[in-house]
């Protein structure tokens, strides 16, 4: 099967690093797997996501501890720490966990980084499949600058691809769903790392699972959207993307390049939605434990533009810490209806800070009008813009409401940083 077929729209779930950072323990995740569950399955929430480095067994934050031991099998493949996953133990890695996921009718995922484990190199242990061992395949000067865990892989060597290949025989037979590769889409050293791409692909494909693969960090190169199309379900648009304005304020502009790249199965990803409860042990996006720092306004903005793109939608908060108004911006069904089913988004213009989007739909067209200036401005577009010739009455989705009835352009008053989310009948 095509690995487009993975993912036919674009995936939505949970993702623990927003507020746990590298530290997330089975019981928060088990947590935050209930809670989805009971509460947002019914709208479209499905995967769990474990984000980096749960091999290590002293993770105090997002701040990594350098060239610390991580748990390791064997054959050079991490493992869960056991301390922090404790149905990890007696060899059973994450089977346990997945399985309780899917008992709850969820999908389970996990990070990784690119490459293999730099102790797996300098105590040069085994690769299954292979008589070559970690020494014999890697690239010891390709690291990642910003996390000492692995080296990468030399794609030229034997036994390159037997270890990508045991890697995700593994996660198939922990019954993993979703793989977020770190340090890969756009290295802070060398570019894109294509060939390990092209590696992991193929893993993936031998492995016997239906996996999404999932490619950070970004901005992944546009140049490279043919090879990431061909390879991945999901790439990052952009760096870590934190509760900021001024990151939101930029995410319109790779929206606008990326545009034209998606389709069923390949959606470019701006990232996770630092929403709700973030930064409990998380020590990024410049402050700890905290509720989002955006506005309400903002809120709406960056749920608007993710949903009108169609990004992956990734909740970064403590979802059991959620509140009504959080709650509000992840069940609404007709956004979220508009990005499961709408198709053509585009940006139909920007001018001085004001923009406008639109999308198709079946029978209906979806309008977004952002104002991301500091001031307040009058944002418009003539209904000859929208290829529409009859007087229109449009739908207000996230206020869930009908509007005065327009018969030549829709213009709206908006505060800075806000937006509105249309709906009109064709």
């Amino acid at each position: 099967m095509n690995h487009h077929q993975y993912a036919l729209t674009p995936p939505m779930g949970w993702n623990s690093w927003d507020c746990y950072g590298a530290t997330v323990r089975e019981d928060e995740v088990k947590g935050n797997a209930d809670y989805m569950a009971k509460h947002l399955l019914q709208y479209g929430w499905e995967y769990v996501v474990v984000d980096i480095q749960w091999s290590e067994p002293g993770a105090v934050s997002s701040a990594y501890r350098p060239f610390v031991p991580l748990e390791m099998d064997e054959y050079s493949r991490l493992v869960p720490a056991v301390n922090r996953f404790p149905s990890a133990d007696n060899g059973n890695g994450f089977k346990p966990l997945a399985d309780y996921i899917h008992n709850l009718g969820l999908k389970f995922g996990i990070h990784i980084m690119r490459g293999i484990p730099r102790q797996a190199v300098h105590q040069n242990t085994n690769i299954l499949g292979s008589d070559k061992t970690a020494r014999d395949i890697a690239k010891p000067n390709s690291i990642c600058p910003w996390n000492t865990d692995m080296y990468g892989v030399d794609e030229t060597k034997e036994g390159a691809q037997e270890y990508y290949d045991s890697l995700f025989k593994l996660y198939a037979e922990w019954e993993v769903d979703f793989v977020k590769v770190d340090d890969i889409a756009d290295s802070k050293l060398y570019g894109t790392h294509t060939e390990e791409i092209k590696m992991i692909r193929k893993a993936i494909d031998r492995c016997g699972r239906p996996m999404v693969l999932s490619l950070s960090p970004g901005p992944a190169p546009l140049e490279h959207a043919s090879l990431l199309e061909e390879n991945a379900n999901m790439w990052r648009m952009t760096d870590d993307y934190w509760d900021l304005w001024e990151l939101l304020y930029n995410m319109f502009d790779r929206c606008y390049k990326w545009s034209k790249n998606r389709g069923p199965g390949f959606w470019p990803d701006a990232d996770m939605l630092p929403l709700g409860h973030i930064g409990i042990r998380s020590v990024d996006g410049g402050a700890s434990d905290r509720f989002t720092r955006f506005t309400k306004d903002e809120q709406i903005t960056m749920m608007t533009l993710w949903s009108i793109f169609r990004s992956p939608l990734m909740f970064g908060g403590e979802l059991r810490d959620n509140d009504d108004w959080t709650m509000s911006l992840l069940t609404n069904e007709e956004v979220l209806n508009m990005h499961r089913t709408s198709h053509s988004a585009r940006q139909v213009y920007r001018k001085n800070d004001k923009i406008v989007w639109t999308a198709e739909g079946d029978s209906e067209i979806y309008v977004a009008l952002f104002n991301i200036s500091d001031r307040k401005q009058t944002v418009s577009i003539s209904l000859d813009e929208l290829h529409v010739s009859k007087e229109v009455q449009p739908r207000d989705l996230w206020n869930k409401r009908q509007l005065a009835s327009v018969n030549s352009e829709i213009r709206y008053d908006l505060s800075p940083h806000a937006s509105i989310l249309l709906k009109i009948n064709k």
